[in-house]
């Protein structure tokens, strides 16, 4: 009698498309954001997080991930905050805390657990504002980049997914910054590059006293050595015009050390070394691929797919 009733065309699609009315429901109610740290590096990486204040955290601020890992957050609307890697790390597991230092991106808390600390510099950051914006929620947007601001440690990457109104672009700094290092700039053997703010404390390199304004600070020989190499990420502080992206309803991966881009990343236009690249795509297969990887192209499309899924059951 079960297989009679699994074999009965009503009832099998009945289950396919309930299977559709429920995913759109869940694209089109999500609330905040999931953002993903892939480590893609030939080495363990111990990530820090820093929610800003009032933002609260997202579980943790601090923990190891090894090569081929990752590991996903629940970021809530109107979250803010920053995520980096910390590298060369000689934590003790035999504390029970995990007490010890990191090589760069050290945060000073002496623990896998940053506690509310930043990075020490230079480090490459991820930051993000979850659901800023209007009052209205369905117009409320996320704002992302990748800042070389604090210096660079680790190439990163961070896609969006899911989103719409906005550029929802890919940015990030996959060129190898470590090898293009101007050598006063350059932090201990090589293993980063610290910012020009970071080498020299001068008030003209960090946008500081009387170069506290756009108007005034305005890009150095090595803020543009650093956006030559990395043309979307934050190369001085006040280089928001073509650093700062937006995005709703989207969900974020942050890959560190992407040795190739992914599917997702060539469709924005992602070519190795941060520039752009023509590419083509098949609307269909893209759009069937993102309903069932919960990748949507956009919450518009979700939204589509939840009222033709309404339908087609109001028909059985």
């Amino acid at each position: 009698m079960i297989i009679t009733v699994l074999h009965s065309p009503v009832s099998f699609y009945s289950i396919i498309l309930s299977f559709l009315f429920f995913h759109a429901l869940h694209l089109v109610g999500s609330d905040g954001a999931t953002i993903t740290i892939v480590n893609r590096c030939s080495f363990t990486v111990w990530p820090g997080i820093l929610s800003n204040s009032g933002s609260g955290d997202i579980g943790t601020t601090g923990f190891e991930l090894v090569p081929g890992d990752s590991r996903s957050f629940q970021a809530p609307a109107s979250w803010s905050g920053r995520f980096w890697a910390r590298t060369g790390c000689n934590f003790n597991s035999d504390t029970g805390r995990g007490q010890g230092t990191c090589l760069t991106g050290d945060c000073g808390s002496n623990q896998v657990e940053c506690n509310g600390a930043g990075a020490k510099p230079p480090a490459t950051l991820a930051e993000f504002t979850i659901g800023s914006g209007p009052e209205d929620p369905a117009r409320k947007q996320d704002f992302y980049d990748v800042s070389l601001v604090d210096g660079y440690n680790v190439p990163m990457l961070v896609e969006a997914s899911g989103g719409s109104e906005g550029t929802c672009q890919t940015t990030g700094c996959v060129t190898d910054l470590n090898q293009k290092c101007p050598t006063e700039l350059r932090f201990g053997s090589g293993s980063a590059c610290k910012s020009a703010c970071e080498a020299f404390g001068s008030p003209e390199y960090c946008c500081s006293g009387a170069y506290a304004a756009p108007t005034e600070c305005k890009p150095s020989m090595y803020s543009e050595i650093f956006k030559s190499a990395c043309p979307r990420s934050y190369s001085y502080a006040f280089d928001d015009a073509t650093s700062t992206f937006t995005c709703t309803d989207a969900d974020y991966t942050i890959t560190l050390c992407p040795y190739l881009p992914s599917q997702k990343s060539a469709a924005n236009g992602w070519r190795d070394g941060g520039g752009l690249a023509e590419t083509s795509s098949s609307p269909l297969s893209t759009w069937l691929s993102d309903v069932f990887t919960s990748d949507s192209s956009n919450v518009q499309s979700s939204q589509y797919l939840l009222i033709f899924s309404i339908f087609l059951l109001c028909q059985f």
